[in-house]
């Protein structure tokens, strides 16, 4: 018999640890759940056949090409020789070829458009990681909430429990004599009070618990209960390390490669050709006929058309440059103001927090002295019943208190990403 007790009491006890979430476990689940999180695997994939693309640029470039025209006049000699005749050209041409060309060197353009495009997936990386880290926020708000609500649910239980408790006394204070059915319904209308408040705090945390499971994407059951995370200590103030501040460096990165990118723009570029032709008429245009030939060489290509706008190209990006300055310097002048009330609120909340406990033991008494000249005769119940509510007022602003400064705590962490 105790076997099966002991059993079904690690059973039970092991039900409730599997129905109880941390408040790492939603930040994990929620971010796993988080549609924006498979913009990761994109901006690899986008990335390695951007750079596969890129890099095939120095590999052999093959075209195809043919023509056929007519023209109005041919070359011809002007001159005519004893006993030889030269039969012109036909005016209709044609001409089919292929060539082959291979790059040398491009004055850095292929480097620089690797370097462009990890860049730029690395400065689409960390703006997906500002977006991601905004999530934590968003489930630690939703976490706290529903542990302010249970607690205001417990200490709206324990408000009824007293009210019953002094609804016995009563009640055998009317049986003697001692009070009367007003004093009965008093308790009772406070009774009733304190159930609707409770389906109302239900209710509540209904939907934040329906907003939980939509951020970690699972089913939660209503009776599951949140684990209330330990008092952590204060953060060190070792600096930010906000994803925010990667960003603003990535951006800086993507803008000096352009720059380089502009420098590229300008310079020579070498190749080799190789073209394989056959047509009518050939490299030899006197001989009228269908021929092959190859013509191999060298190429230069050298276009200073993008010199006409260098000067704007550099001062359009040293503008950019100025925008993310002022970006971050916005950011961060945000993120102080916000440490700074944050650290307000943690400070006015422990002092508060000294006084809870005696606040509660006073108004205790209060209330048990309250009782006993109820018992007396010499105050009325209604007297009594604002003692007790202002106990459990007392309780719940503790609570209030507590619940209070780990959610400040835990966005002063946020905001610092310690």
């Amino acid at each position: 018999m105790l076997r099966a007790i002991l059993i079904i009491l690690l059973a039970s006890n092991a039900s409730l640890a599997f129905c109880q979430l941390t408040l790492e476990e939603c930040r994990q689940k929620a971010r796993a759940n988080y549609p924006l999180v498979r913009q990761y695997e994109l901006i690899e994939l986008t990335t390695k056949y951007t750079l596969r693309s890129v890099a095939k640029e120095n590999l052999p470039q093959i075209s195809l090409s043919g023509k056929v025209s007519y023209q109005s006049e041919v070359t011809e000699i002007p001159i005519q020789l004893p006993d030889v005749s030269i039969e012109p050209l036909s005016k209709d041409q044609y001409q089919i070829g292929i060539e082959i060309q291979q790059n040398l060197w491009d004055g850095g353009r292929v480097r620089n458009e690797k370097q462009h495009s990890k860049a730029s997936a690395d400065e689409n990386s960390r703006q997906v990681d500002v977006d991601m880290y905004a999530l934590n926020n968003r489930v630690d708000e939703v976490f706290f909430s529903i542990l302010l609500l249970d607690e205001q649910i417990r200490q709206n239980e324990l408000l009824e429990d007293q009210l019953g408790y002094n609804l016995q006394n009563v009640t055998a204070y009317r049986d003697n004599g001692m009070a009367n059915d007003a004093d009965i319904d008093a308790i009772q209308v406070e009774i009733l009070n304190t159930r609707q408040q409770r389906v109302a705090l239900q209710a509540r945390r209904s939907a934040y618990l329906r907003m939980l499971a939509l951020l970690i994407g699972e089913d939660l059951e209503k009776e599951i209960s949140l684990e209330k995370p330990a008092l952590p200590p204060s953060p060190q103030g070792n600096g930010l390390n906000r994803p925010e501040l990667q960003l603003f460096a990535s951006q800086n990165h993507s803008l000096n490669v352009r720059e380089k990118s502009l420098q590229s723009g300008h310079m020579p570029q070498f190749s080799l050709f190789m073209q394989g032709v056959y047509g009518k008429p050939g490299l030899n245009i006197l001989k009228n006929d269908f021929s092959p030939y190859y013509i191999v060489g060298i190429r230069l290509n050298w276009n200073f058309s993008s010199l006409y706008t260098l000067k704007n190209d550099k001062r359009k990006l040293e503008t950019q440059r100025q925008q993310i300055q002022t970006q971050k310097d916005l950011f961060l002048f945000n993120t102080h103001l916000q440490l700074a009330e944050e650290e307000g609120e943690i400070t006015a909340l422990r002092q508060q927090m000294r006084s809870d406990d005696e606040i509660i033991r006073l108004r205790a008494n209060i209330r048990r002295a309250a009782e006993a000249k109820v018992a007396n005769g010499s105050l009325s119940v209604t007297e009594m019943l604002e003692e007790v509510v202002r106990e459990s007022m007392a309780k719940q602003d503790k609570a209030l208190h507590e619940i209070q400064l780990l959610m400040n705590i835990y966005q002063q962490k946020h905001l610092l990403n310690e």
